[in-house]
């Protein structure tokens, strides 16, 4: 099992669909956002390979896999390090994956 970290873009993606979550559709939603989070970051440290290589090989950055929330239209942008794994974004599946994984950089 590897660690994850967060970078503070991907902390400030999740609080930002919380926020929405919350506002649009209320407390449960938003509660069980935050617990489809956690559960495929759980995931994700315990199996890395696993997600998918498409956007590492769409923007040429070696490593980078992604890996969907359930229930919740959003992905998990990550690279897996020697000691840990370094989440880059939490993004919506409709946004311009590409485009926003140049801010986390």
């Amino acid at each position: 099992m590897k660690p994850r970290a967060l970078r503070r873009i991907a902390e400030t993606d999740i609080e930002n669909a919380f926020s929405y979550y919350l506002n649009e559709a209320g407390a449960d939603a938003a509660l069980g956002f935050l617990d489809e989070v956690e559960t495929a970051l759980m995931y994700i440290e315990q199996n890395p390979e696993t997600g998918s290589p498409r956007y590492g090989e769409l923007c040429e950055v070696p490593g980078l896999r992604s890996w969907l929330v359930s229930r919740f239209p959003y992905a998990l942008l990550y690279v897996e390090q020697a000691a840990y794994l370094a989440v880059l974004r939490v993004l919506h599946q409709h946004a311009d994956i590409p485009a926003q994984l140049a801010d986390a950089w």
